[in-house]
């Protein structure tokens, strides 16, 4: 897929799930007013917060997929790294917050003898319709992330999910309410937070890791090295690195051919390598290849 393409994929998915959230939040604010819900009305503000997430997302997709230029000669995929560790340390900060306000509920509850309204019944409703509409989100995004090789997208794949931890941490929360427990309210605000926090970490991690250069999994790096002994004019396989480069790879290679192999025939094999590592590694962006000679017999 070429990057006009995958740039298509990633401000397509941006511009309706935009869409969806602004949906969403309107709904949201308007039955927590209307049917007393704190809860609701704080899950609200999140999905306008959700909005200026895929605004940077939908910019990052033209940014990222830019062609190389002089100043740029490897292109300028890690802005999607970057983009993706702006999420991931947003979501961080929505934990934060979400538990921050849940401790000081249940600390009012507990000692202030603080009442929790008891919310109309549709806010269940509007809580229900948004964990299907976050959960098909995360499913398709996911999907779409893996096919643009987008981290950016990737990471705002798992903010849908845990919009939907949080959405069944509000549901938990309205329903204990409705039955008299109005403490299910904040605690399960509090067990949410976590959930949420575990998401952020891991997209925060995720995208370092993508801007630090880390190598690709052992998995992968095995599949490389079966392709290269695959050849049998290959005596040996000298060094091998990787790095990642946003969701994709790079990877490079010194290999030893007979020695008294003419130039040639060594391109030719080393081109074929190439080639062969590229077409059958989908996340490999470019495969550099460097022949040595081998004295063994």
């Amino acid at each position: 897929m070429d990057i006009k393409q995958e740039e298509k994929i990633i401000k397509k998915n941006s511009v309706y799930t935009m869409i969806a959230n602004v949906f969403l939040a309107v709904a949201k604010m308007i039955a927590g007013i209307i049917g007393r819900s704190s809860v609701l009305i704080a899950d609200a503000i999140n999905s306008i917060s959700d909005v200026a997430t895929n605004i940077v997302v939908f910019v990052s997709a033209k940014l990222s997929r830019k062609e190389q230029d002089e100043d740029h000669p490897y292109g300028h995929e890690k802005i999607d790294s970057v983009i993706s560790i702006f999420i991931g340390v947003a979501i961080i900060i929505t934990a934060f917050e979400v538990g921050k306000n849940a401790v000081e509920r249940l600390y009012d509850f507990v000692f202030n003898d603080y009442v929790i309204q008891s919310p109309k019944w549709y806010v269940l409703l509007i809580i229900l319709i948004t964990i299907i509409v976050k959960e098909f989100l995360f499913q398709k995004t996911k999907r779409e992330a893996k096919i643009a090789k987008s981290s950016a997208l990737l990471a705002q794949a798992w903010d849908h999910r845990s919009d939907t931890y949080a959405s069944f941490g509000a549901a938990v929360g309205v329903i204990g309410v409705l039955l008299g427990w109005s403490f299910f309210d904040p605690l399960a605000s509090i067990v949410i937070a976590l959930f949420i926090f575990r998401v952020g970490y891991k997209i925060t991690g995720l995208g370092v890791s993508q801007v630090v250069d880390k190598a690709a999994d052992d998995l992968t790096c095995e599949k490389i090295k079966e392709i290269v002994f695959k050849y049998k004019e290959i005596k040996s396989l000298d060094d091998i690195k990787t790095r990642m480069f946003g969701m994709k790879l790079y990877v490079d290679m010194e290999i030893g051919l007979h020695f008294s192999m003419s130039l040639e025939e060594a391109h030719e094999i080393a081109e074929r390598l190439h080639d062969e590592v590229e077409s059958t590694i989908p996340e490999v962006l470019h495969c550099m290849i460097h022949v040595n000679p081998n004295y063994d017999k």
